[in-house]
């Protein structure tokens, strides 16, 4: 397939044949490629090896691109070469601090800049031929995440291009540019990626050939494979930029986006590095050439957990090197004793920890002890796992815990089946949690349960005299109706009575025990019952359940009931 270049540097060439009016015209930093930190295992971008402290790089790059700045005319014909080859030596070095933050220096060298001149909009272009420097480049980078060759490690950094080449040469803006940048990478197995994104900050913004200049997004991307041992990766790279500041007159300029595509690899040997790539421009535009070629060799040493190649021996693999090993051809362990250190651990047959020599039951496992004749034997039995032996165990059988009175050490504690804390001895309902209460009848007793067709509560409700005001003592009582009815939602409807006894006349006490029932329907209703399970009434003196002829007859006589009318699907409670 054809390449295929974007629109940049795209020049129609003026019918002007007489040059002496021609003015020449500026140039500017011209090549797109700016090479990694010295360090890295790409050539754009970035591996993020900062591991060590005081540890450096240094390194040089060939990098020749063939015809990156090209006239056209309006066809789409080439005109002129204003550079036609470009070959620089980027000399660097990087230092490593602290196991985060690397500084680096990148210098230019322009060892071959040639091309033709031409005309453009009345003005001369000619890029100067022979060599020179370029902008030199300072840079420091900090890892915020993750480590070298981790699944994810990122960085974050900035470079300052110095205004040091040539601008005829096209090696120079002239001006300063600041790039900051953020770069991720990362291995998984042997797949290894790199990504930065990035913003060029550029004080030199004069359009060239109807192309815009100025600030750009820097942006870049890597994939590879590692193999022979990870020693050499292997894969492509594509990096670009993108034009985003204005023109000065708040309209922004026509974006061009200059792109490139490297083929190459790395290959480390020890302290040195060295790589070959070489990839086509896939866009037309300002420093893009039709393609590229990339040499670079660096010294980079290794840091200290890959100094394999010349490290001590260790013949029996157990971590402890040859000359240290009193058994250098049998896996052992360390030893304070430099006769045994690397020697295999003395033998326990039980496999108890205690070695044979010092086991007194070699044979069977047991467990340590200050005499010597009981030490790596086993304890005594206990039968039920309590940690009591049976010889002092009160019950041997049954799992307990340790009491100071012999005829209860290790027996269970007593049971409190309903979990209430009240134990079941003293409990007056062991299967109904409850609280406790100094009559031994209702102790750890609920105050209201289910029994039947009723809630049976064991208070009353109490109210003013003669009046339907509930008193406060009477909150704990109804709360516990609250619970049961919030328990079980089944329960669909329920039948609030209130009852008197014969004091007073008959029809004041039926209209004062419907008065009474319909406040605890009102009571129960304000805290969340739905009013839809309730009713109401009274029944005055009509059904007594005890005698009105003594205080406490008329007492029980006087009281609130719950009976249950309505109920969906089984209703399954503890009725004990």
């Amino acid at each position: 397939m054809k390449l295929v270049r974007s629109s940049a540097l795209v020049a129609c060439l003026l019918a002007c044949a007489g040059s002496a009016s021609a003015q020449e015209r500026g140039g500017f930093s011209l090549n797109r490629f700016n090479p990694s930190e010295r360090g890295s295992e790409w050539f754009s971008e970035d591996t993020l090896d900062l591991r060590g402290h005081m540890r450096f790089a240094l390194g040089a790059v060939g990098d020749y691109s063939h015809k990156p700045l090209v006239l056209y005319d309006a066809g789409g014909d080439e005109v002129s070469a204003i550079v036609e080859h470009q070959l620089f030596v980027h000399l660097g070095g990087a230092l490593i601090l602290w196991d985060r933050l690397r500084l680096g220096l990148s210098v230019p060298v322009v060892a071959w800049n040639e091309g033709d001149t031409g005309v453009l909009n009345g003005a001369f272009i000619d890029g100067k031929e022979g060599g020179g420097v370029g902008d030199l480049r300072l840079a420091a980078d900090a890892r915020l995440l993750g480590e070298y060759r981790s699944a994810f490690s990122l960085a974050f950094g900035v470079q300052a291009h110095l205004p040091t080449g040539d601008r005829e040469a096209f090696t120079s803006d002239g001006k300063v540019r600041i790039t900051p940048r953020l770069a991720a990478a990362g291995e998984v197995g042997g797949f290894a990626y790199a990504a930065r994104a990035g913003f060029n900050y550029r004080a030199q913004s004069d359009d060239f050939a109807g192309d815009p200049f100025g600030s750009e997004m820097l942006f870049g991307a890597a994939a590879g494979l590692r193999v022979a041992d990870g020693k050499l990766l292997l894969g492509p790279e594509v990096y670009g930029s993108t034009v985003v500041s204005d023109g000065g007159d708040g309209m922004f300029k026509r974006r061009t986006t200059p792109l490139e595509v490297l083929i190459g690899g790395h290959y480390t040997a020890g302290d040195v590095r060295f790589g070959l790539g070489a990839g086509p421009g896939l866009t037309r535009g300002a420093g893009a050439p039709q393609f590229r070629v990339l040499a670079s060799l660096e010294y980079f040493p290794a840091v200290k957990t890959e100094e394999a190649p010349g490290a001590p021996s260790d013949r029996d693999g157990d971590g402890i090197l040859d000359a240290d090993d009193a058994c250098p051809d049998v896996p052992g362990v360390a030893s304070e004793d430099p006769k045994k250190h690397g020697c295999p651990a003395p033998t326990d047959r039980d496999g108890d920890g205690i070695f044979d020599a010092d086991d007194a039951c070699p044979d069977e496992a047991g467990v340590a002890s200050e005499d010597p004749k009981k030490h790596g034997c086993p304890l005594p039995p206990d039968r039920d796992g309590d940690g009591i032996f049976d010889a002092a165990d009160a019950c041997p059988d049954e799992a307990g815990v340790a009491s100071d009175d012999p005829s209860k050490h290790g027996c269970p504690l007593p049971k409190d089946r309903d979990g209430d804390g009240i134990l079941d001895a003293d409990d007056a309902c062991p299967d109904l949690a409850g609280p406790a209460d100094p009559d031994p009848k209702k102790h750890g007793c609920p105050k209201a349960k289910v029994v039947g067709t009723k809630i049976e509560i064991l208070e009353r409700v109490e109210f003013d005299t003669n009046k339907a005001t509930i008193r406060p003592e009477s909150d704990g009582v109804l709360t516990a109706v609250l619970d049961v009815l919030k328990k079980y939602p089944q329960i669909k409807k329920v039948r609030v009575e209130g009852h008197t006894d014969n004091r007073g006349g008959a029809a004041h006490n039926l209209g004062l025990s419907k008065r009474r029932a319909a406040a605890v329907m009102k009571w129960l209703i304000d805290r969340g019952i739905d009013k839809g399970r309730l009713v109401s009434d009274g029944l005055g003196q009509t059904k007594p359940i005890d005698t009105n002829d003594t205080a406490d007859g008329r007492q029980n006589n006087r009281r609130v009931e719950f009976n249950i009318l309505e109920t969906e699907g089984s209703l399954e409670v503890e009725t004990k």
